[in-house]
């Protein structure tokens, strides 16, 4: 058991390393708060709202603002280090899997999430040819087998 702890706590390491080498190459400032920014997101197991964030960072930085946390999310987003998803409940953010191309299905009730191998980019028809494709997103959202079983709410 001792090293399977090890493992997890190396690959929170090199995922903090990995976010904070990306905001170093878009020219921002390594700050403490970012580190602790990459390490939140690092050691999440699963989606983190905007308001999740801040709630976790306000005790050691009591000046942040809710605005600043926002803006930093959607910051890293667009470069890349954070995957932003919009459930049910709204906005949130998790750690972008760095170690290989895959999709995601996550469950609407508990957000559970599934990842899978197939891309859906390889099988698109008539894409314009004279539009430079930076990146895509594909997601299935639906109920995992345990909530499958159980009574939904009304999807509004």
């Amino acid at each position: 058991m001792e090293n399977h702890n090890h493992n997890h706590e190396q690959s929170i390491q090199e995922t903090v390393q990995d976010m904070v080498k990306a905001m170093a190459s878009k020219g921002w400032r390594i700050t403490d708060q970012r580190k602790s920014l990459a390490t939140l997101f690092a050691e999440a197991e699963g989606y983190l709202s905007p308001k999740d964030v801040y709630d976790s960072m306000r005790p050691k930085y009591p000046g942040v603002s809710f605005d600043t946390v926002y803006r930093n999310l959607r910051l890293l987003s667009e470069m890349g280090v954070l995957e932003q998803f919009y459930l049910n409940d709204g906005l949130k953010f998790r750690a972008r899997c760095q170690s290989h191309h895959h999709h995601h299905m996550i469950c609407i009730q508990c957000e559970k999430t599934v990842t899978f191998e197939f891309c859906p980019m390889k099988h698109v028809p008539h894409l314009p040819e004279d539009f430079e494709i930076m990146n895509h997103r594909f997601e299935i959202f639906g109920y995992c087998s345990d909530c499958s079983k159980q009574p939904h709410p009304a999807n509004n």
